[in-house]
Protein backbone atom coordinates (compact mmCIF):
# COMPACT_ATOMS: atom_id res chain seq x y z
CA UNK A 1 0.00 0.00 0.00
CA UNK A 2 2.86 2.39 0.84
CA UNK A 3 4.46 1.62 -2.54
CA UNK A 4 1.17 2.40 -4.31
CA UNK A 5 0.82 5.67 -2.38
CA UNK A 6 4.41 6.62 -3.18
CA UNK A 7 3.96 5.80 -6.86
CA UNK A 8 0.73 7.84 -6.93
CA UNK A 9 2.53 10.82 -5.36
CA UNK A 10 5.36 10.57 -7.91
CA UNK A 11 2.82 10.21 -10.74
CA UNK A 12 0.90 13.30 -9.58
CA UNK A 13 4.16 15.25 -9.37
CA UNK A 14 5.05 14.17 -12.90
CA UNK A 15 1.56 15.03 -14.16
CA UNK A 16 1.81 18.51 -12.62
CA UNK A 17 5.27 18.94 -14.13
CA UNK A 18 3.96 17.73 -17.49
CA UNK A 19 1.19 20.36 -17.42
CA UNK A 20 3.68 23.11 -16.55
CA UNK A 21 6.22 21.92 -19.14
CA UNK A 22 3.57 21.53 -21.85
CA UNK A 23 2.63 25.20 -21.46
CA UNK A 24 5.90 26.18 -23.15
CA UNK A 25 5.78 23.14 -25.44
CA UNK A 26 9.04 21.52 -24.47
CA UNK A 27 11.63 20.83 -21.86
CA UNK A 28 11.91 24.05 -19.85
CA UNK A 29 14.22 24.49 -16.90
CA UNK A 30 12.87 22.48 -14.00
CA UNK A 31 12.24 24.14 -10.64
CA UNK A 32 14.84 23.38 -7.99
CA UNK A 33 12.22 21.66 -5.81
CA UNK A 34 11.31 19.02 -8.41
CA UNK A 35 11.42 15.45 -7.15
CA UNK A 36 12.85 12.59 -9.23
CA UNK A 37 10.65 10.97 -11.86
CA UNK A 38 9.95 7.24 -12.15
CA UNK A 39 13.10 6.53 -14.13
CA UNK A 40 15.22 7.92 -11.29
CA UNK A 41 13.32 6.18 -8.51
CA UNK A 42 13.98 2.73 -9.96
CA UNK A 43 17.80 2.82 -9.94
CA UNK A 44 18.07 3.50 -13.64
CA UNK A 45 21.85 3.08 -13.53
CA UNK A 46 21.52 -0.71 -13.38
CA UNK A 47 18.15 -1.32 -15.02
CA UNK A 48 17.25 -1.49 -18.69
CA UNK A 49 14.38 0.75 -19.73
CA UNK A 50 11.86 -0.57 -22.23
CA UNK A 51 9.37 1.61 -24.07
CA UNK A 52 6.56 -0.12 -25.94
CA UNK A 53 3.59 1.03 -27.95
CA UNK A 54 1.72 0.73 -31.22
CA UNK A 55 1.51 2.87 -34.36
CA UNK A 56 -1.48 2.89 -36.68
CA UNK A 57 -2.60 4.42 -39.95
CA UNK A 58 -5.81 6.41 -39.46
CA UNK A 59 -7.98 6.53 -42.56
CA UNK A 60 -11.35 8.08 -41.83
CA UNK A 61 -12.77 6.05 -38.96
CA UNK A 62 -10.56 3.01 -39.69
CA UNK A 63 -7.28 2.22 -37.92
CA UNK A 64 -4.79 -0.19 -39.48
CA UNK A 65 -1.53 -1.33 -37.85
CA UNK A 66 1.39 0.34 -39.63
CA UNK A 67 4.23 -2.12 -40.18
CA UNK A 68 7.72 -0.61 -40.41
CA UNK A 69 6.94 2.65 -38.53
CA UNK A 70 9.39 4.04 -35.96
CA UNK A 71 8.98 6.00 -32.72
CA UNK A 72 11.62 8.30 -31.20
CA UNK A 73 12.30 8.48 -27.47
CA UNK A 74 13.90 11.72 -26.27
CA UNK A 75 15.18 12.04 -22.72
CA UNK A 76 16.50 14.74 -20.47
CA UNK A 77 19.15 13.66 -18.04
CA UNK A 78 21.13 15.18 -15.20
CA UNK A 79 24.77 14.72 -14.29
CA UNK A 80 26.15 13.80 -10.85
CA UNK A 81 25.75 17.40 -9.68
CA UNK A 82 22.11 17.64 -10.81
CA UNK A 83 22.83 19.82 -13.85
CA UNK A 84 20.63 19.21 -16.89
CA UNK A 85 22.39 17.68 -19.88
CA UNK A 86 21.30 18.31 -23.47
CA UNK A 87 18.47 15.97 -24.53
CA UNK A 88 19.37 12.74 -26.33
CA UNK A 89 17.24 10.44 -28.46
CA UNK A 90 16.98 6.79 -29.40
CA UNK A 91 14.81 5.18 -32.06
CA UNK A 92 12.54 2.20 -31.56
CA UNK A 93 12.76 -0.91 -33.63
CA UNK A 94 10.46 -0.80 -36.65
CA UNK A 95 6.91 -1.87 -35.85
CA UNK A 96 5.81 -5.39 -36.64
CA UNK A 97 2.72 -6.36 -38.66
CA UNK A 98 0.53 -5.56 -35.62
CA UNK A 99 1.99 -2.03 -35.31
CA UNK A 100 3.93 -2.92 -32.12
CA UNK A 101 7.31 -1.33 -31.38
CA UNK A 102 9.86 -1.65 -28.61
CA UNK A 103 12.70 0.70 -27.77
CA UNK A 104 15.32 -0.19 -25.17
CA UNK A 105 17.79 1.95 -23.31
CA UNK A 106 20.54 -0.07 -21.67
CA UNK A 107 22.52 1.18 -18.65
CA UNK A 108 25.74 1.01 -20.71
CA UNK A 109 24.25 3.62 -23.09
CA UNK A 110 24.07 6.22 -20.32
CA UNK A 111 27.26 8.27 -20.36
CA UNK A 112 29.08 9.26 -17.19
CA UNK A 113 26.40 7.82 -14.88
CA UNK A 114 23.80 10.37 -15.99
CA UNK A 115 20.36 9.91 -14.45
CA UNK A 116 17.22 10.14 -16.53
CA UNK A 117 14.97 12.99 -15.55
CA UNK A 118 12.16 12.80 -18.09
CA UNK A 119 11.54 10.97 -21.34
CA UNK A 120 8.98 11.55 -24.08
CA UNK A 121 7.90 9.34 -26.99
CA UNK A 122 7.20 10.83 -30.44
CA UNK A 123 6.11 9.62 -33.85
CA UNK A 124 9.20 9.52 -36.04
CA UNK A 125 8.80 7.70 -39.35
CA UNK A 126 6.13 6.09 -41.49
CA UNK A 127 7.15 3.71 -44.28
CA UNK A 128 3.91 4.42 -46.13
CA UNK A 129 3.80 6.81 -49.07
CA UNK A 130 0.10 7.45 -48.50
CA UNK A 131 -0.21 7.34 -44.70
CA UNK A 132 2.68 9.47 -43.51
CA UNK A 133 1.26 12.59 -41.86
CA UNK A 134 1.92 12.41 -38.10
CA UNK A 135 -0.98 13.33 -35.79
CA UNK A 136 -0.91 14.63 -32.25
CA UNK A 137 -3.40 12.02 -31.08
CA UNK A 138 -2.05 10.86 -27.70
CA UNK A 139 0.71 13.49 -28.06
CA UNK A 140 2.34 11.74 -31.02
CA UNK A 141 3.94 14.97 -32.28
CA UNK A 142 4.11 17.02 -29.07
CA UNK A 143 5.56 14.16 -27.02
CA UNK A 144 3.95 11.54 -24.79
CA UNK A 145 5.57 11.82 -21.34
CA UNK A 146 6.68 8.43 -20.05
CA UNK A 147 5.29 8.07 -16.57
CA UNK A 148 3.36 4.84 -16.07
CA UNK A 149 5.66 1.84 -15.83
CA UNK A 150 5.99 -1.62 -14.40
CA UNK A 151 9.03 -3.68 -13.45
CA UNK A 152 9.87 -6.86 -15.34
CA UNK A 153 12.10 -8.50 -12.77
CA UNK A 154 13.24 -11.53 -14.76
CA UNK A 155 14.72 -9.17 -17.41
CA UNK A 156 15.92 -6.46 -14.98
CA UNK A 157 13.79 -4.01 -16.95
CA UNK A 158 11.38 -1.18 -16.30
CA UNK A 159 8.69 -1.18 -19.01
CA UNK A 160 6.91 2.01 -20.02
CA UNK A 161 3.80 1.74 -22.17
CA UNK A 162 2.78 4.47 -24.60
CA UNK A 163 -0.77 5.00 -25.83
CA UNK A 164 -1.23 4.34 -29.56
CA UNK A 165 0.18 6.81 -32.08
CA UNK A 166 -1.38 7.52 -35.46
CA UNK A 167 -0.24 8.63 -38.88
CA UNK A 168 -2.94 9.71 -41.31
CA UNK A 169 -3.29 10.01 -45.04
CA UNK A 170 -2.21 13.23 -46.72
CA UNK A 171 -5.56 14.57 -47.90
CA UNK A 172 -4.03 17.44 -49.91
CA UNK A 173 -1.98 15.24 -52.23
CA UNK A 174 -4.95 13.02 -53.14
CA UNK A 175 -7.05 16.08 -54.10
CA UNK A 176 -4.30 17.64 -56.17
CA UNK A 177 -3.87 20.71 -53.94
Amino acid sequence: MALTSSFFAVFMLLFTTMVIVSADGGYGTAPATEKPGPAETENSLSTTLGIQGTIYCKSGSEFTPLEGAVARITCLSVDKRGNEIAPFSILSDATDNKGYYLATLFPSEMKHNWRLKECKAFLELSPSETCNVPTDINNGTSGYVLAKHRPIKNKNMIMFSVWPFYFQEDKTSSNGY
